[in-house]
């Protein structure tokens, strides 16, 4: 995939023409009116990695335009957060003439916030020693920074391997445990415009909600407002224990989160399987009007649909239209769009997120 150019000037036309190539996939549903939400046309993107090059005396990071062997050096970087732009060349000017810290420096990867937060990973191609972690330790008063360094089979700390995000939605605070490697959305602002456009979507779908693939609860907390209780499944140990922060640190008292797949918390439902992690939950005396799903790009498969078409209001945010319109031929036999919404996540590429709200018929 070539290199996207960010051009402000573009922003709005080239948005127009993703809408107009949504409206025409999606035209075999009865389509609702399409709600569009836009990106900062500069600036937009939370967390990124970048490439190291060594040439000689120098050292810069590359991208690589449309495959594995067009290198293309970055002097600047428009797509990612100030705050990362601010750093990520200041930091490469630190480590270009250090012989510890630049020695088989292959990437560097960024996560940053909102709230202004960044932690920042070096990754080598060999071990990392004590002599590595005394010239890193004062990179990270100098830039204000969290710092990894990782190698194979090692992981350093200095001194914390995640974020907190802070998202304002609908004049509310949400404070976010955000962990390296961990999913995270990659548009700040975009996400904020997701939660609030599900829970107005969902407002008056009352009883309860299930949520499959919840990650660190990033919908699961600002929607839980809308529900008497929210159950909440994922299988990433990562995500939960950072679901489970952030349930407690934003004093959220109807949400439990599991750590099971989506398809035995089904067959619990039904009745059809047990398991002690939902001793006490009491889940029989739930009523699960609405169901929330926000898969990977490879979207749902069969038997996952059939799942979701079991309840009475179906919230899918989806990342590859293309499996949503898949997906959609069988959900629509059922239930019908009530809402359709596309979010700018990625500017300047052909990446679009999409929201649908639906209700059965």
């Amino acid at each position: 995939m070539p290199l996207p150019r960010v051009e402000p000037e573009q922003y709005d036309a080239l948005l127009a023409e993703k809408q107009a190539r949504i409206e025409a996939q999606f035209a075999e549903f009865d389509l609702p009116e399409v709600e569009v939400f836009t990106s900062q046309p500069e600036h937009y993107r939370l967390r990124a990695e970048f490439r190291t090059w060594h040439d000689g005396d120098d050292l810069y990071y590359v991208m690589f335009d449309g495959d594995k062997r067009t290198p293309v050096r970055l002097d600047s970087c428009p797509m990612v957060s100030e705050r990362i732009h601010d750093v990520m060349f200041k930091l490469l000017d630190v480590i270009r003439p250090d012989p510890v810290l630049r020695f088989k420096l292959f990437q560097v990867d960024f996560l940053s916030t909102l709230s202004g937060e960044l932690l920042v990973s070096l990754l080598y191609h060999r071990q990392l020693d004590d002599e590595w972690v005394e010239r890193v330790k004062p990179l990270r008063e100098q830039f204000n920074i969290d710092i990894i360094g990782r190698a194979r089979k090692q992981k350093i700390l200095l001194d914390r391997d995640f974020v907190v995000e802070e998202l304002n939605i609908k004049g509310k605070t949400y404070r976010y445990q955000q962990t390296e490697n961990g999913f995270t959305q990659p548009n700040g602002h975009v996400c904020e415009k997701m939660i609030e456009w599900a829970i107005d979507a969902s407002s008056h779908a009352g009883g309860d909600l299930v949520e499959f693939y919840c990650g660190n609860g990033n919908f699961t907390l600002p929607l839980a407002q809308n529900f008497r209780r929210a159950v909440a499944t994922e299988i990433s140990k990562v995500s939960v224990r950072s679901a489970e922060w952030n349930i407690q640190e934003n004093g959220i008292d109807n949400i439990d989160v599991l750590r099971m797949p989506s398809e035995d918390l089904s067959l619990i439902l039904k009745g059809e399987k047990t398991s002690r992690k939902v001793k006490g939950l009491a889940l029989e005396e739930c009523n699960f009007t609405t169901v929330l799903v926000d898969p990977p790009r490879c979207g749902l498969d069969e038997h996952t649909v059939e799942q979701i078409c079991e309840y009475e209001h179906i919230l899918y945010i989806s990342c590859n239209p293309d499996t949503l319109q898949d997906n959609l031929k069988q959900i629509s036999k059922t239930h019908k769009l009530e809402r359709f919404a596309i979010f700018d996540q990625f500017p300047y590429t052909h990446h679009l997120e999409c929201g649908v709200y639906l209700t059965r018929r």
